[in-house]
């Protein structure tokens, strides 16, 4: 972290302390902050720009699923249903006074997906081979470095949300070095198949003065622990904790890919009565006792409905039964009671929720369809990240130019940029970054 940089953060350490009189997490706070964090995410412009950026499907395709923008909307409606349910349960437990508000949770769940560049997961492959040199990439980061830094809320700190919504978002609090584990250096050339480049779960390194201000309020023995890592015998390093807060926003993000994506899937015939009989059946039928198996024959009549009503009621149904085999759980090793506990999924709920996910991995996200719009919007990506690279003066906006120019590490730069497109706007830029007559010269400015 550089001086200046250091001084920017000793400042807003200083101001927001002042301005809320807490140094450090506290329970019980004023809902008050926390609807302000949630209020301005729902302003800023990269939550306008998720509406445009592709969750599973490609944009255009349909206009029935889901984008980013309405998952997001998604997560933060299951995110409320948690822990109203977990403040129900845990009323006599004094960890629920440790439990986030609505307004808390919302925000975190609202921002969760902010950093996720255009195309999905294939534009997030491509921007870390892209930045493998220089720091790498990772949505999660990003979403982070919006928050702190880029958000258009303040000069230097992003949306300038409070801590314990920074702290939220921290799916993976640790950084890019300390758990990038690639078998080969890369290649000179970006290869046409970029599976080996999948970057790792974490923050960058470049917001390591965010971490630092973040985890101040806990021991020195709480932040090891939070931040230690796990090897498996290929790929990257792993995380292994997360903040109370986190644990809620990550159920909520998996009930909300697993079973509305699944709605999604069914909804537009991606999933066939076929292959739901045949592959899908077995396997509910195969898992601890959930509402799904021991009522088969009435989801799946309602599923499989062309009766939009039906289908919903089924859906609903599954997702309150999710929502409420949430629970906390003890946590050891930790002193502080934000980590000293965590939303967990019942075991029947993790199983039938895990069966969702992958039936929509098979079904959906494997079809070549959707794999061939991921490699188109990869190449794009490289493509443009290489035609910038080389020309930043000539072609960049201004304003993304005076940044680039400042910058230490001026790739990071560009990688915003080109993280903030939505899906439509990347195929615009590329249009007029290689074909004779697209667009307007009003365009570039």
């Amino acid at each position: 972290m550089t001086d200046h940089n250091a001084q920017r953060w000793l400042h807003r350490r200083s101001r927001l302390e002042q301005a809320d009189h807490r140094p450090h997490f506290n329970a019980g706070n004023s809902d008050a902050q926390y609807q302000r964090d949630r209020a301005r995410v729902v302003h800023s412009a990269s939550f306008r720009a998720l509406q445009s950026k592709t969750q599973v499907l490609g944009l255009g395709e349909n206009d029935f699923y889901r984008t980013r923008l309405t998952h997001s909307l998604e997560v933060a409606q299951i995110g409320s249903g948690i822990v109203e349910h977990l403040q129900t349960v845990n009323r006599d437990s004094a960890r629920a006074d440790w439990l986030p508000s609505t307004g808390l949770i919302e925000a975190i769940c609202l921002a969760h997906d902010l950093g996720h560049p255009p195309f999905g997961h294939g534009g997030e492959v491509s921007l870390n081979f892209a930045m493998l040199e220089h720091g790498g990439f990772e949505g999660n980061g990003q979403t982070l470095r919006i928050l702190s830094k880029l958000g258009e809320f303040s000069e230097h700190c992003g949306i300038d949300v409070t801590r314990r919504t920074l702290l939220g978002v921290l799916k993976y609090p640790t950084t890019y070095s300390q758990v990038a584990q690639y078998r080969e250096a890369p290649p000179a050339e970006p290869p046409l198949n970029l599976h080996a480049w999948h970057p790792p779960k974490c923050v960058y390194d470049d917001e390591a003065d965010v971490l630092d201000w973040v985890f101040d309020p806990f021991s020195a023995s709480d932040r090891d622990a939070l931040q230690a890592t796990s090897s498996p015998a290929q790929g990257h390093r792993r995380t292994r904790h997360l903040a109370l807060d986190t644990s809620v926003m990550e159920i909520a993000d998996d009930i909300a890919y697993g079973i509305h994506d699944l709605e999604d899937a069914l909804a537009l015939r991606l999933i066939t009565p076929e292959s739901w009989h045949g592959e899908f059946a077995p396997a509910v039928r195969a898992l601890p006792e959930n509402p799904l198996n021991t009522e088969f024959d009435f989801y799946t009549e309602k599923l499989l409905s062309v009766e939009p009503y039906k289908r919903k009621h089924a859906i609903s149904r599954l997702v309150h039964y999710l929502i409420t085999a949430v629970d906390l759980q003890s946590v050891e090793g930790f002193e502080h009671p934000l980590l000293a506990s965590r939303a967990v999924i019942s075991e029947s709920g993790a199983a039938l929720l895990d069966l969702c996910k992958q039936f929509v991995f098979d079904k959906v996200i494997k079809r070549p369809e959707v794999l061939i719009h991921r490699h188109r919007g990869q190449q794009l990506i490289l493509h443009m990240f290489a035609v910038l690279s080389a020309n930043p003066q000539d072609l960049l906006p201004r304003s993304v130019l005076t940044r680039y120019e400042a910058a230490d590490n001026p790739p990071r730069v560009l990688c915003d940029y080109l993280s903030s497109l939505t899906d439509v706007s990347a195929v615009k830029l590329h249009r007029r970054l290689t074909l004779p007559g697209s667009g307007s010269v009003f365009d570039l400015i």
